[in-house]
This record gives C-alpha cells, sequence and structure tokens, in this order.
C-alpha cells in the first residue's frame, strides 16, 4: 500500500484502544441522566454483536470497576479530561485520511481538535442508533405498531427494515466521517462509495473476526490474560484497515476527477520573502 494503510491502521488502534473506555465511561455519565431505563446496557449489548465476545467481557470488567465506584462524578472535575481523552482517537484518524488522501494539514491544532470532538459527538450517536436497530431484534416491529397503531404491512418489513435502518446510519457515520475529517473539499455525496464499502467490509470482516475467535479459541494458550486485549486490538486493526481503503477508494476517484490537483479547505499560509543583504546589493 503506498500510503501505509496497514501501519496507520495499527496506529489507529492504538489510538482508539486508549480511547474506548474514556469515551464509554463519558456515554454511561450522559446517559445516566436520561429518562431511558437501561439506556447503556443496551448500548453494550449493541457493540457485542459486532466485538468479539471476549474483548466485550474486558470491557464490561472495566467499566464495572471504573463507574461503579465514581457514578456520577465525570460530569463535573473529569470532564475536560475524558473529553480530550476519548476525542484523541479522532485526532488520530483526521491525520490518517489526510495521508490516505495524500493532502497536508494546514489547519490549526486547536481547530483539528475541535473537529475531533465534533466528530466524535455525532458520528458516536448516528453509530450507536445504528448499532440499536441491530439489537431491537424483529419483535420489536410488532411492539412499535402496537403502540402508534400501525398497519400489520410495517410488522411483515421491520426485520428487512431494522437492518436497512442500522446500515444507512453506520455508513451515514463513515461517510461523515470521510467528508469532515480530511483537509480537502469534496461533495458530501462524493464520499459515499468509499463510506458503503468501507462498511460493507467492516461488517463482513466483524463476522469472519468473531467466528474464528468462536472456533479457534486458542489465543488464551498463547496470551493468557492479554488475550482478551489482544482480541480487541485485532479487530479494531481489520476494522480501521477496511474503512481506510474505502477512504482511498474515495481518494483516487477525487483525484481521477479533479485531474490530481487536490483543493485544500484551508490553503497554507503564504510565506513572504524579506530581501537578503545580497538582493538589496544587487538591486542598488
Amino acid at each position: 500500500m503506498t500510503n501505509h494503510i496497514m501501519a496507520l491502521a495499527a496506529g489507529l488502534s492504538y489510538y482508539f484502544v486508549m480511547s474506548l473506555f474514556p469515551a464509554l465511561i463519558l456515554a454511561a455519565a450522559v446517559l445516566g441522566y436520561l429518562p431511558i431505563p437501561h439506556m447503556f446496557g443496551r448500548i453494550l449489548g449493541a457493540m457485542s454483536e459486532v466485538v468479539p465476545a471476549d474483548s466485550m467481557g474486558l470491557v464490561r470488567s472495566v467499566l464495572r470497576d471504573v463507574i461503579t465506584p465514581h457514578r456520577g462524578g465525570f460530569l463535573t472535575i473529569g470532564l475536560l479530561g475524558t473529553l480530550w481523552t476519548a476525542s484523541s482517537g479522532f485526532a488520530a484518524l483526521i491525520e490518517a485520511l489526510n495521508v490516505a488522501y495524500g493532502i497536508p494539514e494546514t489547519r490549526p491544532i486547536w481547530k483539528t481538535r475541535l473537529l475531533a470532538l465534533q466528530l466524535m459527538g455525532v458520528t458516536g450517536c448516528l453509530l450507536v442508533i445504528g448499532t440499536t436497530f441491530m439489537f431491537v431484534g424483529p419483535r420489536f416491529g410488532g411492539w412499535l405498531a402496537n403502540k402508534v397503531d400501525m398497519s400489520r404491512q410495517f410488522v411483515e418489513i421491520w426485520p428487512i427494515l431494522r437492518w436497512s435502518l442500522s446500515i444507512t446510519f453506520i455508513v451515514l457515520a463513515i461517510e461523515l466521517i470521510f467528508y469532515w475529517a480530511p483537509n480537502v473539499k469534496q461533495k458530501f455525496l462524493a464520499t459515499l462509495p468509499g463510506a458503503a464499502i468501507g462498511v460493507i467490509f467492516w461488517i463482513g470482516a466483524s463476522f469472519l473476526i468473531g467466528f474464528y475467535f468462536r472456533r479457534f479459541p486458542n489465543m488464551n494458550h498463547t496470551y493468557g490474560t492479554l488475550a482478551a486485549a489482544v482480541a480487541l486490538m485485532i479487530w479494531l486493526y481489520w476494522s480501521w484497515f477496511v474503512i481506510l481503503i474505502g477512504a482511498e477508494i474515495n481518494a483516487e476517484m477525487l483525484k481521477a476527477k479533479s485531474d490530481g490537483k487536490l483543493e485544500l479547505k484551508q490553503p497554507p499560509p503564504k510565506v513572504v520573502k524579506s530581501p537578503s543583504a545580497w538582493d538589496e546589493g544587487v538591486a542598488a
């Protein structure tokens, strides 16, 4: 890979492991104030649909140890630190997408960090909605139809509709990342092909990895107590690898359309060359 996708995916897996738990802790603190019972538990249940089982056990164990003794304290003193740590993965993602597009970063660091926070909030909500549709199950259609007095046809198409909505929200989240994150001007719909391909590959890779860990549970013999953490790193690595392939596809399509001349969102500052003593002497 000319743009070092494998190295970038490895770096992103590290940053997102470091960002995952602060983001989940922050989400647990925020969702605790919403009038929706067991909402955070449902999100973790939706995550278990794609994250390897051993890794989800590790996630639940860490969150239980951290959240229980400090319940409600993360929206006060530690909010800024948690936000900063949780957004570090998206800051690294912005840099990785710039490399995928082959463009420099000319935006100031404060602007990219605010963008990372924005990406974390907006795409995080979209991903939660998308994975929740996976989790609610086919019976939710009948329950919803009884509540809002919908037709029987809605109940029949709900099993297909829930997967369509789930994939739509996940594709939209990745498309927003491809559109907002890199320092290049492009149309929103132009990022759809790479986002769709990346999500399809990601779903396939997640199920294959989950199938491998279920059928060949030999990592405990090799890594011992680190097996769950290693499984999480492997899942994140291949997830970002296939998503970055989608970004590469978008980059190549944009380069082909613009004859290789990409327009930056923020042009680099102009360097004004001051006249040297030699130039002044020649002019005299």
